[in-house]
């Protein structure tokens, strides 16, 4: 699913500074001693989000979709849904799959061909803040117990990235879930149909699930890392939370870090998912 029109004439110029700044390599040491120093190569304060824009339901022959901006990150996700059967050790609930494409030009990192390792996390990290913290009601996606339920599918797309994909893409999924209206169901020879044109109820959520992400650089931990922060980061911590609680965490990076580092992350994704929730609810909802 990929929507060539969400990319503006001023994005594709960006891009294309973009790989010029590329060629001035940015010491890792020189965003260390900047840290250090209490700055930020753009300004931010160490727990502060870049600009956030969030655009549900731009896509008519979905379900569900969502467009998110972070910075100048971004992604979009739309949601499909068909019938099938359920899992064997879940015969009386829902099934959801997640899958994440690079687009090639949103990066000179991205290449063609099958999934990549990032994407692959990208995908797994986004499903599993949403499965592990319940977000979906998957019990009341059965249709009939043991032979057939509703299975959400969660595509999403990577246009551009200036880092923090995990973040816009769990933003994106969530806003998407927000707002996706099932196919309305129909009995044909007996046997449950999807109507193509028909829709009826929201997808049915206990609560909204977002995944934060921190780095560690030297000594010092940030919120929303850029894509030279990340250049230069020495371990990642993504964490999904969902009303108050922690749900998942997927570490990156090569360098391990320590008990309070970890608390003092978790604390931040609690702080920061309350945020983020705010944002999806005041420019979903309303």
């Amino acid at each position: 699913m990929i929507l060539f029109d969400s990319i503006s004439a001023k994005e594709q110029s960006s891009f294309a500074i973009r790989k010029v700044i590329e060629m001035i390599e940015i010491d890792a040491n020189l965003i260390k001693a900047m840290l250090r120093n209490g700055k930020r190569i753009d300004n931010r304060k160490s727990d502060e989000y870049r600009e956030i824009s969030i655009k549900p339901e731009i896509v008519q022959q979905a379900e569900g979709s969502a467009e998110v901006r972070l910075g100048n990150t971004h992604v979009v996700a739309g949601i499909k849904m068909s019938i099938g059967t359920p899992y064997s050790d879940s015969i009386d609930k829902g099934v959801m799959s997640v899958s994440a494409e690079f687009v090639p030009f949103a990066s000179p990192e991205f290449d063609s061909g099958p999934p990549s390792e990032e994407s692959i996390e990208l995908a797994r990290v986004v499903d599993r803040a949403i499965r592990e913290s319940k977000m979906v009601a998957f019990e009341k996606l059965c249709i009939k117990e043991n032979e057939h339920v509703w299975m959400v599918n969660i595509d999403i797309d990577i246009l551009s990235d200036d880092g923090n994909l995990i973040d816009a893409a769990s933003l994106a999924a969530a806003a998407a879930l927000m707002t996706a209206k099932m196919p309305k169901l129909e009995m044909i020879n007996d046997k449950p149909v999807a109507s193509k044109e028909e829709r009826a109820d929201r997808i049915p959520l206990t609560g909204i699930a977002v995944t934060t992400t921190f780095v560690k650089i030297g000594n010092v931990i940030v919120a929303d890392p850029g894509l030279t922060e990340i250049s230069a980061m020495d371990a990642r911590l993504s964490i999904g939370t969902l009303d108050g609680k922690l749900c998942s965490m997927q570490k990156g990076g090569s360098v391990g870090l320590t008990v309070e580092e970890i608390e003092q992350m978790a604390d931040m994704a609690l702080e920061k998912g309350d945020e983020l929730r705010k944002e999806l609810e005041k420019l979903v909802l309303n």
